[in-house]
């Protein structure tokens, strides 16, 4: 993993160029780069940070303390890197052109992985390509002060975003852009360069729609805007280390790293922009896998597969966990004979939902796993 660059002392950088050239050629060289979308706002996030201490004083951020941590760096985004003017702020498609989602989601034997973590790690991609755009800058302009950021700090990416004119929070919390929809990734480089703004998106296209309200298994949407992620599929696969609660695992279904759900029902994806970056090309054939061949890999072949990927986050036992839960959904009664390889497994956590998944698949009902079809508001044509 490459080191991080030191952060750069403030400077004065040396630029003949006006604010207005100096922008639109930033611009350029960062859409060179393979950036989607470029826009630069200011270091005001004073609003933003009003409306996430709300969010957490509900709780609704569950065991992600972390979110809760360095308030003032998140309201004085200057204190995070000292010198800090201007906030260049980057979009990065993720989703491959050939890949299937609602097939997938539909086939109770198969792994369902959240589409941006098929391939290389975002983080790696978009850093490394954030410190070529500042190499780049300096080669024209002489040394400045910079420092990269990929959700690697207390930063409010969406709304500076939004503030940057890169879109709008839909209901589901994610940006939107109305051109583009929302599978893409966020990036930021805090600089100190005499930018210009550009205009902070407004508008809300969402307007009546509550389709991504409608369509979430385990109803992590409790009012527009508002993401409860105790509930959410992605945090209880991802971010919690804990047990999946009882009453959750069944509304999950195949789903074991992530939900795209609330995504791909809504409509301005009809206009999403496919990836042309391989980094994000899937590896390991992990968007059409079975749950069962992936249950079956030891902790090193997990390792292995997973160098280099956002899976890694899980940890092997919350992946685990997270593929019992599937087996256990499957409605294959002959998946049983699969979770008993991990009856004994040292982890009190994989053990316990192994149990739960044999139960599940042994009782004469079975599981009733909601296909994301069933749970439709609205008829997503460019997906089915």
């Amino acid at each position: 993993m490459p080191s991080k660059p030191e952060p750069q002392a403030p400077t004065q950088p040396s630029i003949s160029a006006s604010p207005e050239q100096l922008t639109a050629q930033v611009k350029d060289w960062a859409k060179e780069l393979g950036f989607s979308a470029v826009g630069i706002t200011g270091i005001d996030t004073a609003d933003a940070v009003q409306r996430l201490e709300a969010w957490l004083n509900k709780g609704f951020h569950g065991s992600m303390g972390y979110l809760a941590n360095h308030r003032e760096l998140r309201r004085h985004p200057e204190q995070l890197h000292p010198g800090t003017l201007k906030v260049i702020s980057v979009r990065m498609d993720y989703l491959p052109p050939e890949v299937e989602t609602v097939r997938v989601l539909q086939n109770p034997n198969q792994a369902y992985i959240s589409r941006y973590a098929l391939g290389r790690d975002y983080h790696k991609t978009l850093r490394k390509r954030l410190v070529r755009l500042a190499k780049q800058i300096e080669q024209h302009c002489g040394s400045f002060n910079y420092r990269p950021f990929v959700d690697s700090a207390p930063v409010m990416e969406k709304p500076m975003a939004q503030r940057a004119g890169l879109g709008w929070q839909g209901k589901h919390s994610l940006l939107i852009d109305r051109k583009a929809g929302s599978y893409f990734v966020l990036g930021e480089l805090f600089t100190d360069l005499p930018l210009v703004d550009d205009a902070p998106y407004t508008e809300d296209h969402c307007s009546r729609c509550s389709a991504c309200i409608d369509v979430c298994p385990t109803d992590a949407i409790p009012e527009p805007y508002v993401l409860d992620a105790r509930r959410c599929i992605s945090y209880l696969t991802i971010e919690s280390k804990e047990p999946i609660p009882l009453e959750l695992r069944p509304l999950i279904g195949n789903r074991v790293f992530g939900c795209d759900d609330c995504q791909l029902v809504c409509p301005w994806n009809r206009y999403c922009h496919f990836t042309g970056e391989s980094d994000f090309n899937p590896r390991h054939q992990l968007d059409t896998i079975e749950l069962a061949e992936l249950f079956q890999w030891d902790e090193a072949t997990f390792l292995k597969k997973t160098e280099g990927s956002p899976i890694r986050r899980s940890g092997y036992q919350g992946w685990l966990r997270n593929l019992a839960v599937g087996l256990g959904n499957s409605g294959d009664k002959a998946m049983i004979e699969v979770l008993k390889q991990q009856q004994d497994n040292p982890s009190e956590l994989v053990r316990e939902h192994v149990a739960w998944a044999i139960e599940q698949l042994s009782s004469e009902q079975g599981p009733s796993p909601l296909p994301l079809t069933d749970r439709q508001p609205r008829k997503v044509r460019h997906l089915l």
